[in-house]
Parts: structure tokens; C-alpha cells; sequence
């Protein structure tokens, strides 16, 4: 059976308040949720990925108003919910890069913290911890392993997830314009070299006292590496339809997991 999934590309703006692009996103999920059985949101929405300031800020605890507002969401809906990405605020020093993902009673499922944090020296570890913990639960789409925006460059963690059990990935994100070729090309070799659905969420909008323009094309793609669905560059909708046994169709057909040789081989 075919399972619907709708990824919110939402254009999140520094210069807009923050309870109005809650609301608009809101307002998109409740739009998408005929034609959806899971809405995935981008990274870090609520505040904007390449706003630091306004993570450091608006962080909140994984029970504060926003999870618990995702919460109730996915269960007056009756969906599932990939919340993407918030600042979640742990104690005064400490905070995470941490995706949510609810389910269509509202049960808080699973939570990830973003393992690889982008930026550098300068950049989002100046505000976040990185986490250290794998992540691979069922969901409509499958076994399903969860990342985050700058994860995709690190092929050896979707290998893990792929180890794991993951046939397919919930990637949400803040990827730049300027970099938008790397993620066109990095969200196909991940679905290429694990054999696996990649579904990723991106954002639009300009952040940051660098006025950073984020890039889109959240996109759905199939174990072979055919591109389902792509968004273009701005707010939108996108809608796909994926097969969950596919991927072990594909493994089947073209065993190349079998093959590895360097690492643990895949069972």
C-alpha cells in the first residue's frame, strides 16, 4: 500500500515574528493533511536555521508549548508528523538541534539530535551539542532513520542507519541557495548508495544578520535514485507517493549492500 507524504517547504524569514510563521505552518500542515498520511517540516523553522541568535533565544524544553502544540496537531489530524527540527533548550548551557516526530494518536514517537553541526568553529556549535545517538523507528514510510540538514554530507551515518535496518530517510533541513547543486546531488547518492527512499524537507526565506537565502527543492526520491517529487524555490507543497517495500524489492534485485566490504556487511 502506497503511503502519502507532504513536505512543508516553508519560507521562514528572521524579519518575520516568530508566532506568525507558527501559525502560517500550522496553517499548511492542516492544508496538506487530506492528501498526507506524514507532513514533514524543515530544520530549526521556528527560529531559522542561520539565525543563532534567535536559537539561542527562542530554544525551548522538549515539553515546552511548541512540541506539545505539534503534539496536539498530529492527533486532532489523526496523521503523523514529522515536526522537523527545534532549539531544544535542555538546561542553561546545553542545547540540541532536535527533530520530533509524533504519531497519529499525538504520542511523541522518537526525538533525534543533529549529530553533525554545521558551521565550523563559528557556526551552529557555538549555540547547540551535538548528539551521539543513531535513530531508525517504524513509520509509514518503513524502517525509517532520521537526520538532519548538514548530516547529508556524511554518507557513513545513513550506512549506520542503513546497518540498522532504515529503508528509508526523514531528512529536515536549512540548506543554503548557494550550495543547492550540493544537496540535489547528495539527497540522490544517499538513496543511490543506501538503496533507500530519501524524503527531505527544505526551507525558503532569508536569515540571519548574513541574510542567508535558503535554497528549497525538498524533495522525494525513490531507492533507484529517481527524483518522485522536487519543490522549486519557493513556500510551497510537495506532495508524493512512495511504496514501503520497495526498497527491499530493489535490494533484491540489485544486491550491491551484499557487497560491502569495508565496515560490517549488511545482514
Amino acid at each position: 500500500m502506497a503511503t502519502r507524504v507532504a513536505l512543508i517547504q516553508l519560507r521562514c524569514d528572521s524579519a518575520e515574528p516568530m508566532s506568525d510563521r507558527v501559525d502560517r505552518a500550522f496553517a499548511m500542515v492542516r492544508e496538506a493533511a487530506p492528501r498526507a498520511d506524514l507532513i514533514v517540516l524543515p530544520e530549526l523553522w521556528s527560529t531559522c536555521a542561520f539565525d543563532l541568535p534567535a536559537s539561542r533565544a527562542g530554544a525551548q524544553s522538549i515539553d515546552g508549548s511548541l512540541v506539545t502544540s505539534l503534539s496536539e496537531l498530529a492527533r486532532e489530524l489523526g496523521i503523523w508528523i514529522h515536526g522537523g527540527s527545534l532549539a531544544e533548550l535542555v538546561d542553561d548551557a546545553t542545547r540540541h538541534n532536535t527533530s520530533v516526530l509524533f504519531d497519529p494518536q499525538g504520542t511523541r514517537i522518537t526525538t533525534y539530535r543533529k549529530i553533525h553541526l554545521f558551521g565550523f568553529a563559528e557556526g551552529e556549535r557555538t549555540v547547540m551539542s551535538g548528539g551521539d545517538q543513531l535513530v531508525v523507528v517504524e513509520t509509514p514510510c518503513g524502517a525509517t532513520g532520521l537526520a538532519t540538514c548538514y548530516d547529508l554530507r556524511f554518507p557513513e551515518l545513513f550506512r549506520a542507519l542503513t546497518r540498522a535496518g532504515a529503508t528509508a530517510f526523514l531528512i529536515s533541513s536549512g540548506w543554503p541557495l548557494s550550495r543547492i547543486e550540493h544537496w540535489d546531488v547528495l539527497t540522490r547518492a544517499r538513496a543511490i548508495e543506501d538503496q533507500a527512499w530519501v524524503i527531505a524537507c527544505n526551507e525558503v526565506g532569508t536569515q540571519g544578520t548574513a541574510d542567508v537565502v535558503l535554497g528549497g527543492h525538498s524533495v522525494v526520491i525513490d531507492p533507484r535514485g529517481v527524483i518522485i517529487a522536487q519543490g522549486g524555490e519557493a513556500e510551497e507543497i510537495v506532495y508524493a507517493e512512495i511504496d514501503p517495500s520497495e526498497p527491499d524489492r530493489w535490494r533484491e534485485a540489485f544486491p550491491a549492500l551484499a557487497d560491502i566490504r569495508i565496515g560490517s556487511e549488511i545482514s
